[in-house]
């Protein structure tokens, strides 16, 4: 497994979040792999995104969207979860990719663990659990998604159809189709 290059992030983020899709989302851990397979993402920009963290300019705690990319983006939500972002576009343009759900892979046990449950499809099928199920937290806000242990690589095997909807669970900004997923996936948060 292969951590995607750098110049994979540094495009425009509504591309890169649907070129994310189908690719598999990697933390190494000492206990072994956590992996998942990315089924929906959301874009995020800066200015002119009203929803985006970035769309009034940089702050301490937004700084990393402004690259470089290829960089984790993590935040606390509502003082209750972590979510997990992708920094993308070149360096002083804010942009991220929310990644807001994932196929569980390998490691499932792991993560069954982690969330407490004994349902798969509800294992990682929204950003929050996702990012409780891979034991993402806070301290890996910066994280260089290169080099690091958590890392995106490429399943040159998956073959799918992209959908695309309005964000989810924002107040503004929803005029716009940025959030990708695979259609017809059991993992996809809105799968009924």
């Amino acid at each position: 497994m292969e951590a995607l290059k750098r110049d994979f992030y540094e495009r425009n983020t509504k591309v890169v979040a649907k070129e994310l899709l189908g690719k598999v989302l990697v933390h190494r851990l000492p206990e072994g792999d956590i992996t998942g397979r990315i089924v929906e993402t959301e874009a995020y920009f800066g200015n002119g995104d009203p929803a985006s963290h970035a769309s009034r300019g940089k702050t301490p705690r937004n700084a990393i969207m402004f690259g470089p990319s290829g960089h984790a983006y993590v935040y606390f939500n509502y003082g209750m979860h972590y979510l997990f972002n992708i920094v993308t576009e070149k360096k002083g343009i804010p942009g991220a990719v929310l990644i807001r759900a994932l196929e569980p892979i390998e490691g499932i046990d792991f993560m069954l663990q982690r969330r407490k449950t004994k349902k798969l499809r509800c294992l990682t099928n929204g950003p929050a659990k996702l990012t409780q199920a891979l034991g993402i937290d806070i301290s890996h806000n910066g994280l260089d998604l290169v080099n690091g242990e958590i890392f995106v690589c490429d399943d040159k095997k998956a073959v799918f159809k992209v959908a695309s909807a309005s964000r989810i669970g924002i107040s503004v900004g929803k005029d716009e189709l940025l959030r990708f997923y695979i259609k017809d996936n059991q993992f996809v948060s809105t799968a009924k």
